[in-house]
Formats: C-alpha cells, structure tokens, sequence
C-alpha cells in the first residue's frame, strides 16, 4: 500500500518537471510517508543509495522543529473549528496511545518510536509525541535526529536490497 502511495506521488511530482532528487526529498517532508516513502520513491528512480540517504534524511527532519515548537498552538487554533477539531482529536488520541511507549522507556522509547520504520512510527508521530507531552526541543530533536538516523539506515538496507531482494 505505502509502494503505491509513494509510486502515484512519485509520478505526480515527476509531472511537474522537478528534478529527481528533489522528489524523495518533497515526500521526506510529508507526514505518514516520511523517510520510509522517500527512499521507496529514491529507489524507483535510481538515486544512488548514498545520495537518496542524505535527501531523504534531511527532508524527513526539516519539519521536525518546528513541529515541535509550534504544534500546540496550531492544534489550539484548529480546535476553533468544528471541522478541524475532530482531526486534532484523531492526532491527540493517536499520540496518546504512543506516548505510554515513550513514559515506559523515556529517552529510549522516543528513539524507538522514530526509529522503527513502520506505520504510525517516524519522525513527524516522534515530534508530535515529544511536543504534547512537554519535551523541550533541546532534549527531543537530538532523539529524533538518532531515531530518523536509524530508521534511514534500516530503510536504505531494505530498498537497496542489503539483506538480499530490493523492495
């Protein structure tokens, strides 16, 4: 499912004439696809592993600071709104339910939330966590940064196809 997400987004980009290393690095910034969907749509068009590691990488922690120091009061201004209220719920109660990882194993849970590249898990899910339970920026973007890091590691051996077979 991700693939095919990443493969339409991928094309949908490539229609605009960008250049095709700016295109993992636009679905990096992306929530949900993050790193994970960067180095996916990187390998689909044949970046160099090493170059689509350090693309994706940046692109997934550009947002993060600012995730981290601004989310509240978005969510706060959203709530105004009817229709934008259920959507901060979702992202609240979907936090919520992450954050009982990261008050069992603190520093180490925040990295292992961002650090696994599955579904629910990233950078944008680790900022988001970090920032509604009070983490100052000084203390959680380093985890964050370890934990993007991480999972770009385990991605780029996965889509280049280290451990055997190509994704």
């Amino acid at each position: 499912m991700v693939e095919n997400l990443v493969t339409s987004m991928a094309e949908l980009l490539q229609s605009l004439n960008l250049p095709k290393e700016f295109i993992p690095f636009i679905i990096s910034l992306l929530p949900i696809l993050e790193l994970r969907g960067g180095m996916i749509a990187a390998r689909l068009l044949q970046i160099n592993m090493w170059e689509a590691f350090a693309i994706c990488y940046v692109g997934n922690l550009l947002p993060i600071p600012f995730i981290l120091l601004f989310i509240r009061k978005i969510f706060n201004w959203m709530s105004k709104f009817p229709f934008m209220a259920k959507i901060v719920k979702k992202f609240e109660i979907r936090s919520e339910k992450k954050k009982q990882t990261v008050l069992k194993y603190k520093q180490l849970g925040l990295l292992l939330l961002v650090a696994i590249p599955l579904p629910g898990t990233g950078g944008w899910t680790g900022a988001l966590v970090a920032a509604l339970m009070d983490i100052r920026l000084k203390k959680s973007l380093p985890i964050i940064a370890i934990g993007v890091l991480a999972a770009g590691i385990i991605m780029a051996a996965i889509t280049y196809g280290i451990f055997g077979k190509p994704v």
